[in-house]
């Protein structure tokens, strides 16, 4: 029997509860990262196989990122060449949710199979450690003075980041349209452009920036969150008079075409992978909020949230 299709068996054993998780200890899982090193799809995508590993639910994890287009490009790869794999999983959430309504790419995330809803994050947005601006109130009178000085730098068109520019604007009377919105193909390179003095105002999820926070070569100005976060001295968008505020979860979807039960034993080994203290490592390091969401829940989620994000990005005139 052909090792492939050995695995495969294995995993519909497992689902249908004939064989212990642990007997899918072997498989070689291929993890699609539609994204650039350095972001946040790459932080959970490979603290995710660092937790399958400990979890004992594979053996191997390799990873491939496929940055661009708000991880509509990895999603193409993902959907074309990973039909059938019960070993395929993808790291996406709200961020590739908004890119589809904006770029419309080719491919559907229907396409794929949902897996899980993982972790909630919120933004931060920061100045470079030598801007002339010191608060949120001196970007957003230079945003009202002249949308189209104030750089944004943040992920791709559509990103939480950017639906959340375009949300302030609106709410101090700009015209959302007029924002200068830089998009970035990855975590890395918002960063470099963040350091660099490139952009005006950045934002991304906290952990992404904390250690530069830190280091004094960014400045905090707000958080995106209807409260200060946990053990994160940085006012709210809301405290400083700004009524905007928006998450960013992450999840997994797994390849177009496994069966129900193939389905059932990916989402049993994320599921045991969320339990192990590797994971539970990582959502203490990276400030993540836990947000498991799976099965027909998480299904649901996903179409709702399409709608939400489809209602903001209009109102906000990005679509």
């Amino acid at each position: 029997m052909r090792r492939d299709t050995f695995l495969k068996s294995l995993a519909a054993l497992a689902a249908a509860g004939g064989l212990p998780l642990s007997a899918l200890a072997g498989a070689s899982v291929k993890m699609m990262i539609p994204a650039n090193p350095g972001g946040g799809w790459d932080t959970t995508g490979r603290a995710l196989g660092k937790a399958l590993l400990e979890a004992k639910a594979a053996d191997n994890v390799t990873y491939d990122n496929k940055g661009g287009a708000a991880g509509a490009l990895g999603l193409a790869q993902f959907v074309n060449s990973s039909k059938g794999d019960p070993n395929a999983l993808m790291v996406m959430g709200a961020v590739m949710l908004g890119g589809i309504i904006t770029g419309k790419p080719p491919v559907s995330l229907s396409q794929a199979t949902p897996i899980a809803r993982l972790t909630s994050e919120y933004n931060v947005f920061v100045l470079p450690g030598n801007s002339q601006f010191k608060t949120m109130a001196d970007v957003i009178a230079q945003l009202k003075k002249d949308p189209g000085s104030v750089k944004w730098g943040g992920g791709s068109r559509g990103s939480t980041e950017h639906i959340a520019a375009a949300m302030i604007a609106r709410e101090v009377g700009v015209d959302p349209s007029k924002i200068n919105y830089v998009a970035f193909r990855g975590g890395g390179e918002a960063t470099a452009a963040i350091l660099g003095g490139n952009v005006t105002i950045g934002g991304s999820g906290y952990s992404e920036f904390a250690e530069y926070i830190a280091a004094g070569k960014m400045k905090p100005i707000a958080v995106t969150s209807g409260t200060r976060l946990k053990g994160v001295n940085v006012p709210t968008l809301k405290e400083q008079g700004i009524n905007v505020e928006i998450g960013n979860w992450r999840g997994v979807y797994g390849a177009p075409g496994v069966t129900a039960a193939q389905r059932k034993a990916l989402t049993d080994m994320v599921l045991a992978a969320l339990k192990t203290k590797s994971w539970a490592e990582s959502l203490e390091k990276n400030s993540w909020t836990p947000a498991v969401l799976s099965g027909p829940a998480f299904e649901k989620f996903v179409d709702d949230e399409f709608a939400s994000l489809r209602a903001t990005m209009v109102k906000s005139g990005m679509v």
